[in-house]
């Protein structure tokens, strides 16, 4: 499947935006589940190919901080709820990350407390498989990569995330002292 192929789907469950994370997920479901249980297989590889390329230690501290913490799973969570906001949302967090302060649901959850996650798009292909074959999909030669949790710089080191992600800070921690 080619790129353009897979954020095709994504972009017709978004074509009336704004939507839920929800509603996206279901629409690509129902995209899905019409075509050939062979395309299903390769939109969930091809988003596998996307989980892994956007699985960067920036991008999961960004998480870390508008979430008020990130494990493993909320960090991959995160990057189903920037999926569901297109192709262009999530390249531009992979390259700027502290640049999700720009969005006005992420600076409004500095006062609502909103999470961000969507576990449902990750759901995406393996819902569209039952509903297509009624047996479940096949599994990935190998799970998406992510950084080792162990390797990652302290996202609980406030100096250190100032540095990296300053307007995302500015939003999420207390002035310094």
């Amino acid at each position: 499947m080619r790129t353009d192929d897979f954020w095709a789907v994504i972009g017709r469950a978004t074509a009336d935006r704004p939507a839920t994370p929800e509603e996206v997920a279901e629409r690509a479901v129902a995209d899905l589940a019409a075509r050939d249980p062979q395309e299903i297989v390769a939109w969930a590889r091809h988003l596998d190919k996307v989980m892994t390329a956007s699985a960067t230690e920036d991008l999961w501290a960004a998480a870390y901080l508008i979430n008020g913490g990130c494990s493993d799973d909320g960090f991959d969570h995160f990057r189903g709820w920037l999926i569901a906001h297109g192709r262009d949302a999530l390249a531009h967090a992979v390259r700027a990350p502290d640049s999700l302060a720009e969005l006005s649901a992420v600076r409004a959850a500095v006062h609502t407390g909103a999470v961000f996650e969507a576990e449902e798009v990750l759901g995406v292909p393996a819902r569209a498989y039952e509903r297509a074959t009624g047996g479940a999909l096949p599994p990935p030669p190998a799970p998406p990569g992510r950084p080792d949790p162990d390797q990652l710089w302290d996202f609980d080191d406030e100096d250190e995330m100032r540095r990296r992600l300053p307007r995302l800070s500015e939003l999420f921690l207390e002035p310094p002292e």
